[in-house]
């Protein structure tokens, strides 16, 4: 572990995916038992956060690079390469990575987008049938978990402009991938992203596990349907811009993703987000909090649970972290601060624009009059209304690496 200098504070900073929402008439936040995050409140300064800008809906990943200080607009590299490091797969510069994800074909004709919800053991089994050459572009697959995977494409002229195989949809054909911007170095990868559809198809269809899958009455994984290209650059990492050390505490490939992509570490624990494992992120954070400047840690359930529109469930996700992880981490003499990435209304079932709320405590901050976390309470908060690009030089004042700014 890189070693934390004794004068620099740590802060660690805690994602709650998805924690914004709509008062019906209270918020899943309103409504929670909150004892230990409003107790931070409390004692800490508040206020609203706009993670991109304000009337803009944030994605997750856009939103997250945003708010490490590196905005999208410069940094973003498209999906693909982020889920790819996010699951661990080793990147080239230029290299041009999708999401991948299993389905489930007959007649031509898409049945099930996630083949039957094929179990990860059964995913990783057909992953040896994945990897090819095609022309002089090798096509590397790495399974994920459940259905997902990512696929990188490695050779000369590729371009990143193309357009999606999978339809986002059932009872349609596969689509045909073109090139969104008619350049010749995204023909040739849309050319190669339509043939590698089809070898998938031929290799999945022959594959000795898909046969035994129909035998036992499951659908068979025989397709691969792939989204969400982008072209991988090495980006300058958070110890060479701002000159701190991070690490990032998660579960989902997309934000350990972003994590490697600017240079974090990370502490590698089960995407499963029962009451042990968030106790051990919380532990976790505790511990990399003496080495590290920035500990990055991510919740997802309430996203999970917005988009399912579970009012109860969100709030009892936000209970959990409460009572599991907030004890712990108040415990460990870091700057703490919490806010979310995007709001997942449960009345929408999908992100939404609003601001989201964000707490920070730290002996390196104000105060102010609030005393409780949730979209209404920090309206009047110290912070005011702030953006995703507001978030890093607090945390740099925080952890006195703030340059002056004039003489």
């Amino acid at each position: 572990m890189a070693e934390k200098t004794e004068d620099v504070n740590s802060i660690i900073f805690l994602v709650i995916d998805g924690v914004g929402d709509l008062p019906t008439p209270k918020t899943p936040l309103q409504a929670a038992k909150k004892p230990n995050i409003d107790k931070l409140a409390d004692k800490g300064i508040t206020g609203l956060l706009s993670p991109i800008k304000r009337g803009t809906v944030p994605g997750s990943d856009t939103s997250h690079l945003r708010l490490f200080g590196y905005d999208p607009e410069v940094f973003y590299p498209g999906r693909g390469p982020l889920e790819a490091l996010g699951i661990g797969m080793h990147l080239n510069e230029g290299d041009i990575a999708f999401r991948a994800n299993f389905a489930t074909v007959k007649g031509g004709v898409i049945i099930d987008r996630r083949a039957g919800r094929i179990e990860t053991g059964d995913g990783k089994k057909l992953e040896k049938y994945l990897s090819t050459r095609i022309e002089d572009v090798d096509i590397v697959y790495k399974h994920s978990v459940d259905h997902r995977g990512a696929v990188v494409f490695r050779g000369p002229g590729l371009g990143e402009f193309v357009s999606d195989t999978d339809p986002h949809a059932t009872s349609t054909s596969v689509n045909k991938s073109v090139a969104l911007d008619k350049t010749p170095q995204s023909e040739k990868a849309a050319r190669i992203l339509n043939k590698y559809t089809e070898y998938c198809a031929r290799v999945l269809s022959e594959a000795a596990e898909n046969k035994e899958r129909e035998n036992s009455g499951k659908l068979p994984a025989n397709i691969l349907l792939l989204r969400g290209a982008g072209r991988y650059r090495h980006v300058p990492p958070l110890d060479e811009r701002f000159g701190i050390k991070g690490i990032c505490i998660a579960g989902g490939a997309l934000y350990r993703g972003v994590a490697r992509y600017i240079g974090m570490d990370l502490v590698l624990l089960p995407s499963t987000e029962d009451d042990k494992i968030l106790q051990e992120r919380a532990y976790a954070a505790v511990k990399a909090a003496k080495d590290y400047d920035l500990v990055f840690v991510h919740v997802k359930g309430c996203d999970n649970a917005g988009h399912d529109g579970d009012f109860n469930k969100k709030r009892e996700v936000i209970e959990k972290i409460d009572r599991l992880m907030i004890p712990i981490i108040a415990k460990s003499g870091a700057s703490i601060i919490i806010t979310g990435d995007h709001s997942t209304p449960v009345s929408r079932k999908e992100h939404s624009a609003h601001e989201v709320p964000i707490l920070i405590y730290s002996k390196e901050e104000r105060y102010d009059n609030v005393k409780k976390f949730d979209e209404i309470s920090c309206m009047d908060g110290g912070l005011g209304h702030i953006r995703g690009k507001d978030i890093m030089p607090i945390m740099l004042n925080i952890l006195k690496k703030s340059e002056k700014y004039g003489s």
